[in-house]
């Protein structure tokens, strides 16, 4: 395809400002060239805001930080109508949500109302103030993060507020190599933030994402996506499977994922390779399976095992 070259670019910019997160990296721009939102999980430390941060770099696009805190209002993040006594008028003064990179850190620590204020401007790519509808940019793009430890005094995830993340992508350590290099980066920068070159432009990343969709995809694939879904629901373990909309977004991001491999067509591969981020939040397990220590991660990997694959 001819949309590998600046795929390739733009992964190798992303490599340069962060080690060690090929996985990572490669999740973040699946779910970007899917027109999806990625909850990063992982401790502190472990670069979830620098990988969204460098990548709004290298895509050329707006970068917002928006620390959540339990205190954070909706009108915080969406913006409010001020009255201008010299107009006599309101004024709508925008909120951080109105850019194209969000990065909403720490989502978890704020009450549902103020989480809920992002569902209508993840799915919908636009908000609504005192019954006005304000449209947000074309590339718009969340990515959220939780710490999985720190977990007193927070507010879970509601789950139609998960089912909005296309991913949910864990963020680990990374290996000792790649962690001596990061050091030596550091070192070299002398304690200086790095810095991604834009890689990108604004036709260019149209081009991507319509192409990602365009990917073909054979009939077989489409039976295999559905199976691997229902095969979920079906699990003794599992209280509640994926449910359709989780088949939508296995395939969506299946398709970027070939694009992004450089081939024009979803293989069995492709599907498997997106699956643990992209249904690792939409399964509940059985209370029994918690206390026996199956993890919603063994249930797909069980699952991916179990469907057939098609030839």
């Amino acid at each position: 395809m001819s949309d590998a070259s600046p795929l390739s670019r733009l992964t190798s910019a992303l490599g340069a400002a962060v080690f060690g997160q090929q996985r990572v990296l490669a999740d973040l721009v699946t779910a970007f060239l899917a027109r999806g939102h990625v909850l990063l999980e992982g401790v502190p430390g472990v670069a979830k805001t620098l990988t969204a941060r460098s990548m709004a770099g290298a895509l050329g696009l707006h970068f917002t930080r928006v620390q959540f805190t339990p205190d954070l209002m909706p009108a915080d993040i969406l913006g409010t109508n001020v009255f201008q006594p010299q107009d006599n008028a309101f004024r709508l003064v925008k909120g951080p949500i109105f850019t194209e990179v969000v990065v909403a850190d720490e989502i978890n620590r704020t009450p549902p109302k103020t989480q809920a204020a992002l569902l209508e401007a993840m799915e919908e790519r636009q908000v609504t103030i005192d019954g006005v509808s304000h449209a947000l940019p074309p590339h718009f793009f969340v990515v959220a993060t939780q710490n999985p430890l720190e977990l007193e005094g927070t507010y879970p995830l509601p789950e139609a507020q998960l089912d909005r993340f296309l991913m949910r992508v864990r963020v680990g350590y990374p290996d000792t190599d790649a962690e001596v290099t990061m050091l030596r980066a550091f070192h070299q920068r002398e304690g200086r933030p790095p810095s991604t070159e834009r890689v990108l432009d604004a036709p260019t990343l149209m081009e991507l994402q319509a192409r990602a969709a365009r990917v073909s995809c054979d009939d077989s694939i489409l039976q295999y996506v559905v199976n691997v879904v229902r095969d979920t629901r079906a699990h003794p373990r599992v209280r509640l499977g994926a449910s359709p909309r989780s088949a939508q977004a296995l395939l969506a991001a299946a398709k970027a994922r070939a694009a992004l491999m450089g081939t024009d067509f979803v293989t069995p591969d492709d599907v498997k390779g997106v699956a643990h981020s992209v249904l690792n939040h939409r399964l509940l397990l059985k209370a029994e399976a918690e206390v026996e220590g199956v993890t919603v991660d063994d249930v797909l990997r069980q699952t991916l095992e179990r469907v057939r694959v098609p030839r």
